[in-house]
């Protein structure tokens, strides 16, 4: 009789996503992911099956929780620029928070670039998530009038989720919040319908 899982598999998810997010794919190691999700080696393989794995699901999970954090900030706002201001000022917030890590998905474009499949697929899904939550927003910015018309929304939203990207970067490099928050000024003024 096989002996049943004694840990929470989405904790142990979890817990390597923010191992791979400290120091990336290659440089965590396999005894790194042993040490933050608390399982044996042979307990890490024998449930994702190989690191590589793990990792998949660690930017799903990744995604899961950006793409929420996101609509929750996007919720936050009377107006659609208001609601693009405020997931500006609170992906500042974030990277305040996270000491510099960036963003898993922009970190992982940049170790990965285009050699692997399974990450250009998960980074084209959260692209594809991110954008369409934005245009949504920009929309009800552009129909209250708070946001420029003469720009598509789905092009803004490429605007606004680049300058996320930005931001994330940013941080990376040693960015302070000052200089973070002047980017996010200048996007939404850039938003702002022209007279």
């Amino acid at each position: 009789m096989a002996r049943p899982k004694e840990f929470d598999e989405e904790r142990a998810v979890e817990s390597a996503m923010n191992a791979f997010w400290d120091n990336g794919y290659e440089a965590t190691s396999t005894q790194d992911l042993c040490e933050a999700t608390g399982l044996g080696r042979s307990s890490v393989y024998n449930t994702f099956k190989s690191k590589h794995a793990l990792f998949e699901r660690a930017l799903t999970r990744y995604r899961a929780i950006g793409l929420h954090t996101r609509a929750e900030l996007l919720d936050s706002g009377e107006t659609g620029l208001d609601r693009v201001r405020a997931m500006l000022d609170g992906t500042v917030s974030e990277e305040r928070a996270n000491g510099g890590r960036g963003c898993l998905m922009v970190n992982a474009a940049a170790e990965f670039g285009d050699r692997d499949e399974a990450v250009r697929s998960a980074m084209r899904t959260d692209a594809e998530g991110h954008l369409a939550l934005l245009a949504e927003h920009i929309r009800a910015g552009q129909a209250d009038g708070t946001i420029d018309r003469r720009r598509a929304a789905a092009d803004l939203a490429q605007f606004v989720y680049a300058t996320v990207s930005g931001l994330r970067i940013m941080s990376r490099r040693g960015a302070g919040e000052p200089e973070m928050r002047v980017v996010a000024d200048i996007a939404v003024d850039a938003l702002r319908p022209r007279t």
